[in-house]
């Protein structure tokens, strides 16, 4: 009786013990937050403006500026597309951020109000296979030419705008130093298509 007694004394101890042991600590991963080349983008905002429109085109796509995903050579946190659906002379706007911030972006894939499309002499809508050099690469590329530039303005922000004007036969890159193309006093322009430097604007 007394071994029994002590056996059940011992297990019962065992059993208070660990129903207060403190509980373990597990190490939450952080995820780190990577901006994205204007193609990754596009690939990722494209199902969404077909889902809109089976004949949904691109009209321009532009980085966008978030304070917490730095932009990197070519790279955005958040970038915007136009999709223009000729059919039904509409078109919308579609995000892809990879946080929630101000200016009504929302994490993922987000689509705008749709919009009356009216066609312009300017910007034209353009076909994905003219979109062979992604913008990490016409970064690289316009880098090259602006050596003086990024020397004495080392911390000017970089924006990238890809359209279809009249201005040149391809779709292009133009890499904008500066808030906004409106703004810039200085940018350049690279062949989206066969990734050549065309041109530079001050």
């Amino acid at each position: 009786m007394r071994f029994q007694f002590a056996a059940l004394a011992a297990l019962s101890t065992v059993l208070v013990s660990g129903c207060f042991d403190p509980p373990k600590k597990t190490e939450k991963k952080v995820e780190k937050l990577e901006p994205l080349t204007g193609r990754q983008a596009f690939q990722k905002m494209y199902p969404s403006a077909r889902s809109w429109a089976a004949d949904a085109v691109p009209l321009e796509c532009k980085s966008l500026q978030l304070d917490k995903v730095k932009a990197d050579k070519g790279k955005a946190g958040a970038w915007q597309c136009v999709f223009v659906s000729p059919g039904r002379g509409k078109q919308k706007p579609i995000t892809y951020s990879t946080i929630e911030a101000e200016g009504n972006l929302h994490q993922g894939v987000f689509a705008g109000l749709e919009e009356t499309y009216s066609e312009s002499r300017q910007v034209k809508p353009w076909l994905i296979a003219g979109l062979k050099t992604d913008s990490d690469e016409a970064w690289t590329e316009a880098e090259k030419k602006s050596a003086d530039y990024i020397k004495k303005n080392p911390n000017a922000t970089v924006n990238y705008l890809l359209e279809q004007t009249p201005r040149f036969p391809d779709l292009t890159w133009r890499i904008v130093w500066g808030e906004s193309v409106g703004t810039s006093d200085y940018s350049i322009f690279v062949d989206a298509t066969t990734g050549q430097f065309l041109e530079r604007s001050h």
